[in-house]
């Protein structure tokens, strides 16, 4: 099983969009049982909260629930067990190793790591661009899929590859 956490600043916005559009696209694709997806801050500010109701409105869009989601702080047993630590930007990675200097950074990406235009995820808590971020984060999920099958972590068919290209576009 793949673990991935992904994380952000607060925890209601990017990180969360990429826990659901991530589970989204491997339940869509059947691969669901062979990963667990989650997502966590690095700050303490949105603890508890649920996800920020534009994010909700846009995952509702593509018929991805959230509503049980509550904002949650990374932990050092986050880091531990999961396989993949993937931040939406250098902002978030700089807290990151704030709070765990001593965590192993061979597990820590960014999620545009993944893509072949690799950058920051700006959050759109403060720019407003919601459908932008949506945009990145289903792009970086895509290529983060495409590259554990070039890793051959897990299998994938090129039928589940013209699938995969085609889940949640064109909205």
């Amino acid at each position: 099983m793949i673990k991935i956490e992904f994380i952000c600043h607060g925890n209601i916005c990017r990180s969360p969009m990429a826990e659901f559009v991530m589970k989204k696209l491997v339940d869509d694709i059947g691969l669901s049982d062979e990963f667990r997806i989650c997502s966590a801050a690095t700050s303490q500010e949105e603890i508890g909260n649920g996800v920020y109701p534009p994010v909700k409105k846009l995952l509702n869009s593509y018929h991805i629930d959230c509503s049980e989601k509550t904002a949650r702080q990374i932990t050092q047993d986050d880091l531990e067990t999961n396989d993949y630590i993937i931040a939406m930007e250098d902002f978030n990675l700089r807290n990151l190793y704030y709070l765990f200097p001593d965590m192993d950074k061979s597990k820590v990406y960014k999620l545009l790591d993944f893509t072949d235009t690799p950058g920051n995820i700006d959050d759109p808590w403060y720019t407003g661009e919601f459908k932008e971020s949506f945009n990145q984060i289903l792009k970086g999920c895509k290529a983060l899929i495409l590259s554990l099958a070039e890793d051959k972590l897990i299998k994938l068919s090129k039928e589940k590859k013209a699938l995969l290209s085609n889940i949640l576009e064109n909205k």
